[in-house]
């Protein structure tokens, strides 16, 4: 099959997943590929079977795109593949559905799902940020994590009757829920490397909040709309924005928009554009400890920036806990000699 691209992108030839990931969802994966055999752990508590199963479900109940079905869409996958550099292209499939979806499965093999709502819902440039969004996922090896805290999830509903197993696992949950939504945001810039348009990367996150009516939307009123949400209300307003994020897997739209256009503003995108990024070669030689104080200064650059109140008064304690952290992390590494 041909991996040339429907127009002229810029490839990234042996692109690190580093390269576009949020450092908190960086730290955190460098950290559990260190791990020998993590991944081959959680493959058998998942069950290959299940994922067999699952790619033969959509096998037999959606459409999988090829040259003569959805073609445009089958483009769309190769030429992420093709961009991000897989060496082997995902399988798609369109599944009917009206809800707004799409979806990386797969360890192995992984293969993505749109839904009809998606396709009915966004443009074609659109549609291809969603593609390179979830070819993102695949390339960062997301799914590992996210079996983890589905495997933890089900666990703690089965404890529950136990109070402090209970509250120790719903935390460790809260965890890899905050990490999930910081995975969310390393795929939108995968999207974007992938697709490498700014307005339809916007565009596609802005509907996902106000639908198909774009004539009645503008990305610059949106971005102030996110604005707003970061300054607006007293402490009460910032613990129910903390509260609302309980149980959620995915960042507020107006938040991921933001995050985006912020990361792009910055120049990293640019930057990978032109040829400078980390190299998939080098993965190996990556630092827990460097990762970790990269992770910890992006969650104090984004403290020092929020306007919101409840998260100056949470600033110190936070940066306490941050800072313990780091000295964990530095004393094991010194102690792997990693």
């Amino acid at each position: 099959m041909t991996t040339t691209p429907d127009r002229n992108r810029v490839q990234l030839p042996g692109i690190s997943s580093r390269a576009y990931e949020h450092p908190a969802d960086r730290s955190a994966l460098v950290a559990l590929r260190s791990l020998s055999g993590f991944d081959t752990v959680l493959k058998q508590m998942s069950g290959l079977i299940s994922e067999r199963r699952l790619r033969l479900i959509y096998l037999a109940s959606a459409v999988r795109t090829s040259e003569t079905q959805f073609r445009a869409l089958h483009d769309m996958g190769r030429d992420a593949a093709y961009t991000l550099d897989l060496h082997r292209i995902p399988e798609v499939y369109v599944q009917q559905s009206p809800q707004v979806q799409a979806k990386a499965i797969g360890f192995d093999d992984p293969f993505i799902v749109v839904s009809t709502g998606l396709l009915d819902l966004m443009d074609q440039e659109e549609q291809r940020f969603v593609i390179g969004h979830e070819t993102a996922h695949i390339l960062s090896g997301h799914a590992v994590y996210r079996t983890m805290l589905d495997i933890l999830t089900r666990l703690a509903t089965r404890v529950a009757w136990i109070p402090l197993g209970y509250i120790g696992l719903r935390a460790i949950v809260a965890g890899l829920e905050e990490w999930h939504r910081k995975s969310e945001l390393s795929a939108d810039r995968g999207g974007l490397l992938c697709g490498q348009d700014t307005d339809a990367a916007l565009r596609a996150l802005m509907k996902l909040a106000g639908g198909s009516r774009l004539h009645e939307m503008n990305i610059e009123a949106f971005l102030d709309q996110a604005r707003e949400y970061d300054t607006a209300g007293d402490v009460r307003d910032g613990l129910l924005k903390v509260l609302n994020l309980l149980g959620t897997t995915h960042p507020f739209a107006v938040s991921r928009v933001a995050e985006l256009d912020k990361w792009r503003r910055g120049g990293e995108y640019e930057t990978i554009l032109g040829g400078t990024y980390p190299r998939r070669a080098d993965d190996s030689n990556a630092k827990i400890s460097e990762e970790v104080k990269a992770a910890a200064r992006s969650y104090r650059e984004s403290w020092s920036q929020s306007q919101d109140p409840f998260i100056g008064v949470l600033r110190d304690v936070a940066e306490g806990a941050v800072n313990a952290g780091e000295r964990i992390f530095n004393r094991f590494s010194r102690r792997d000699g990693n």
